[in-house]
């Protein structure tokens, strides 16, 4: 008998043994995938209350009041002191609100700056302990809004060991850090955004998909927004969901530039179910024949129905 014959028969009578012991044993259901309630960002509360001449929070107790009569049970705010969180806290426990995620502001691009910056946004994660958060969205400071400027290359490797180190820390408290963008890091070959994940480590930093933020930042492109999904959609562990019409941000979110359908049939496809945070703002030119409230109860809806393949019972 040749060894090429010897090995082929070898080989056949290990793998029949295998598959005679593999079918012999029960079956293992595969592990649910964690599913988040749809969470609502504060941002488009402050949009709206300020189209009404009203603060988002002047009275904290009312503001949340108004966000669980749209039918919201989770909420992300944004934080940037532990005494926010210390007041906040008591306020979700009495409207029964989940704080899944909060958004922290960060400098990251300074080394004199970023230390600081660390520190800060490590207390607000052991304040909001009891909400039991574990995503951390941070967008780390921008310099060209409503300029031309950009960091250099030596700032954008300071600010990716920063990031990098910022999740880290988060990691070893049960926290993942989701790296956010508005425009001006997708500009100049989104130099900025590519460099902050290419260069961490995907233990340490996630992605929050601001997917109209990396539309309108990459001239108003929907292929740019699928080439990030395909890039880095493994990495991806929250989306913040809003719409557009004609490239104007709309009163409630539906169909419109941005083919979410689409975008939900992609991520179902990756096998993740990412923290789902309703951020549809308002500017200028948005039509205004609503308040909040009924905004709100009209965008939970379209989110339940578009991204019914990504929500758990």
């Amino acid at each position: 008998m040749s060894s090429t014959r010897r090995r082929f028969l070898t080989s056949a009578t290990a793998l029949a043994g295998a598959a005679f012991l593999q079918d012999d044993q029960p079956v293992q259901a595969k592990p649910a995938l964690k599913s988040f309630p749809i969470a609502c960002n504060s941002y488009s509360w402050l949009t709206f209350y300020a189209r009404q001449g009203k603060t988002w929070m002047a009275d904290p107790d009312a503001s949340l009041a108004e966000l669980v009569q749209s039918g919201m049970t989770a909420y992300e705010p944004g934080l940037s002191s532990v005494d926010e969180v210390t007041k906040l806290l008591p306020l979700l426990t009495k409207h029964k609100l989940a704080m899944h995620s909060l958004y922290v502001n960060s400098t990251l691009h300074k080394a004199d700056e970023a230390q600081k910056s660390i520190d800060s946004v490590l207390a607000i994660a052991e304040a909001s302990r009891p909400a039991g958060t574990s995503i951390f969205v941070t967008n780390p400071s921008p310099i060209s809004w409503g300029t031309n400027d950009d960091k250099t290359d030596a700032e954008l490797a300071e600010q990716a060991r920063n990031l990098d180190r910022l999740g880290g820390e988060l990691r070893k408290r049960g926290i993942t850090l989701a790296y956010h963008t508005h425009t001006p890091e997708h500009r100049q070959a989104a130099r900025e955004f590519h460099h902050m994940l290419l260069a961490t480590d995907p233990k340490n930093v996630s992605l929050c998909l601001d997917a109209h933020w990396v539309y309108r930042g990459s001239g108003n492109s929907q292929i740019a927004l699928f080439d990030v999904v395909k890039l880095y959609g493994k990495r991806i562990v929250e989306v913040h969901i809003r719409q557009s019409k004609n490239k104007i941000w709309q009163e409630t979110f539906g169909e419109g530039d941005i083919d979410y359908q689409h975008l939900s049939s992609e991520l179902s496809t990756l096998g993740i179910r990412p923290n789902l945070v309703l951020e549809q703002c308002l500017e200028k030119e948005t039509p205004n024949t609503m308040g909040p409230i009924e905004a709100h109860k009209q965008d939970l809806a379209s989110v339940k129905r578009m991204f019914a393949g990504l929500i758990g019972s």
